[in-house]
């Protein structure tokens, strides 16, 4: 049942995380960040201005959607620390950013902010913000909250950040491909038509996620082979309490195979009951592990990367109870099927 409950926790767990790190890196939505060159990093500046860089990416074969970004740094009124703010223009709606209460930008005067932000301040979606940066101001209200677990971060429509300091330029323009562009063709092209464009590919792999799944793999491992242990200890006992059964057995021609079989097969079905048990408390621990885990991050994870078992996969773990007892059971069962007569009846 421990075993079982194990196996059922970590599939959970690497499930959650495989969702959480495709949301978090937006797989499949952007492909390749493109940035600006600028001069105190020692890099060549763009030739070509902001409006032009989006006109020249959207131009380029293989470009589906542009959002340019603009990341600048502002303040909320009534609250003394800075904030960063995130500027978008173009197809922000094509982004795959995850909201997890209210909707995502869709004009003017909205801000979109993670739920860590709103936590921290005291706010809900639904309530207005003055933004400011120098003599700039702007409202706007939060129409939304996202999974991103960034306390000090606010995202807007391009217009709030014109109303704030306008001219201001982008940062970087975040690029969705058609399916089948050759990535490093498409980066080539574009540091041909301007040498002071650095495109890098997006990541598929999220470190977090990774991290989690390995542990919880390794837990697996560790907690698997206890409970084949504790089956491998089982058996020996109840080889050697049998020993004069299993000789009378032989005695009238079982084979060594068939009492391997018998003896698997006796602790396969308590191994069935096991993985019977042993589900219903994985995914109860999962329903308590994911939502701590995500608290600690400040985190808020859509009812989908919670929700994530399924009939089949449910049924395919009531065989990890039999799988553990099955490799607990082998090796003493065939220890035990080896013992001869002789053997047998001179121990008695």
């Amino acid at each position: 049942m421990l075993g079982a409950a194990t196996v059922t926790l970590a599939a959970g767990l690497s499930m959650t995380m495989t969702a959480y790190g495709a949301a978090a890196q937006r797989v499949g939505y952007v492909h390749t960040v493109v940035h600006a060159g600028q001069a105190r990093n020692h890099q060549t500046p763009p030739r070509h201005g902001d409006a032009e860089i989006e006109a020249l990416l959207r131009g380029l074969p293989g470009t589906v959607h542009v959002t340019a970004d603009a990341w600048v740094n502002l303040h909320l009124a009534g609250h003394p620390q800075p904030i960063q703010g995130r500027f978008l223009r173009g197809d922000s709606g094509t982004l795959g950013e995850t909201v997890v209460e209210g909707r995502w930008l869709r004009g003017p005067g909205e801000v979109v902010a993670p739920s860590a932000f709103l936590a921290k301040r005291g706010l809900e979606v639904g309530d207005r913000l003055t933004l400011s940066m120098g003599r700039g101001r702007a409202e706007a209200t939060v129409v939304g909250a996202t999974m991103d677990g960034a306390a000090d971060l606010v995202q807007a429509d391009w217009s709030t950040l014109t109303a704030l300091v306008p001219g201001q330029r982008a940062t970087q323009y975040e690029v969705r491909l058609a399916p089948g562009t050759d990535v490093a063709a498409y980066h080539a092209a574009v540091r041909a038509a301007d040498p002071g464009l650095y495109p890098a590919a997006k990541s598929a792999t999220d470190r977090t996620t990774v991290a989690v799944i390995g542990f919880a793999s390794l837990l697996t491992l560790l907690l698997g082979t206890v409970s084949a242990l504790g089956v491998f200890n089982t058996v020996v006992l109840d080889a050697r309490e049998r020993r004069r059964d299993i000789g009378v057995l032989k005695s009238i021609g079982m084979t060594p195979r068939q009492v391997t079989a018998m003896m698997v097969t006796s602790m396969a079905a308590l191994g069935a009951a096991g993985g019977l048990l042993g589900i219903p408390v994985g995914v109860a621990a999962h329903r308590l592990v994911v939502p701590a885990m995500a608290d600690a991050a400040g985190l808020a994870l859509p009812a989908f990367m919670v929700d994530v078992w399924r009939g089949p996969l449910l049924a395919l773990l009531t065989l990890a109870g039999v799988v553990i007892a099955v490799l607990g059971a082998f090796v003493p069962a065939r220890s035990a099927a080896r013992v001869t007569i002789a053997a047998v009846l001179h121990h008695e």
